[in-house]
């Protein structure tokens, strides 16, 4: 006698384990999977070059500041003494009010130049990325290089400003052992050295700018400075918003233009505050010291960025 097997039988019970197989991933799993192990390597090398060369020396700084240490002996707890010597210490506080005067000047100076140059090129002349790539140039050069150029530029006597400035009867001053002049000195040479960074991101910014706006602009009436102030400024904030924030950070960790073309003199009137951290730390071999200086500096400068920041909302305005 056969039996006879209905067609529900041959189909396998959906809550038996006997006959459950555990389905494949499908091809959006590993898709996903594949990407995020993607980027997890591609951010690896960043990741651990923050921590080994930013996060580690900010806290070994930290810990640092609270001892006295000249690298050879053994380090002694001092607790807040580093600290305490910051704020009777004239030198330091000079090497402050320079290292502002510096910022507060040459950020403004470079913005400006950075952002003239930009609207030249962005008029789209011929040979453009000619002269692109030359007013690039002194951005791509080493410092070092560039200070000994601009120490020749700054002879008294024969050097090329005041050559230039005697043809209209100008006598130039003696630019880096003048305490008048000095500082101005570093600053038109790190001005011209650093407008080309800027350069590039408002170039690109004005290129983003969409046509259609001028245009509107222009039916309205608009003149040429009421389509900048009302259509190019608002839409170039977001670049604006990167380059200052970027030039006032490196602006406050100026070092090599003063250590090669004034060694912070005369006086101390060019010293800035790394070039303080610097003779604290590997001239006087006082690391303790260097240490506090650099931790002050650098929450001095997360101070000022955090500040920039909480006003980007009302400052920057982005093309939703």
């Amino acid at each position: 006698m056969s039996t006879k097997i209905t067609p529900a039988e041959l189909v396998p019970r959906a809550n038996d384990p006997a006959t459950m197989t555990p389905r494949p991933p499908t091809k959006k799993k590993y898709r996903k999977e594949n990407v995020n192990l993607t980027a997890w390597l591609f951010l690896l090398p960043s990741f651990l070059g923050f921590l080994v060369f930013t996060a580690f020396p900010v806290v070994a700084a930290a810990g640092i500041s609270l001892l006295e240490w000249d690298l050879f002996s053994s380090p002694t707890f001092v607790g807040l003494a580093n600290f305490q010597k910051l704020l009777t210490d004239e030198g330091f506080w000079a090497s402050f009010v320079n290292t502002a005067y510096f910022t507060f000047a040459s950020v403004p100076l470079t913005i400006i130049t950075s952002l003239i140059l930009a609207l030249l090129l962005n008029q789209g002349f011929k040979y453009i990325a000619v002269f692109r790539s030359l007013l690039l140039l002194p951005y791509a050069t080493i410092t070092v290089s560039v200070a000994f150029v601009w120490i020749w530029m700054y002879i008294p006597q024969d050097g090329l400003i005041n050559t230039v400035l005697s043809w209209v009867g100008i006598s130039g001053p003696d630019w880096l052992v003048s305490e008048t002049w000095a500082m101005p000195a570093l600053i038109i040479m790190s001005v011209w050295k650093g407008f080309g960074f800027g350069m590039i991101i408002f170039l690109a910014g004005l290129q983003a700018i969409p046509q259609q706006l001028y245009e509107a602009a222009m039916v309205d009436g608009a003149s040429s400075w009421a389509r900048f102030r009302n259509v190019t400024l608002p839409m170039l904030s977001p670049s604006m918003f990167f380059v200052v924030v970027t030039s006032v950070i490196g602006s406050f960790q100026v070092f090599d233009q003063a250590l090669i073309m004034t060694n912070g003199g005369p006086g101390t009137q060019t010293t800035t505050l790394v070039m303080s951290i610097y003779r604290a730390g590997f001239e006087n071999y006082n690391e303790g010291y260097a240490a506090a200086q650099s931790l002050v500096l650098f929450l001095f400068i997360l101070v000022i960025t955090a500040a920039q920041f909480l006003n980007q909302r009302r400052l920057v305005h982005y093309d939703n």
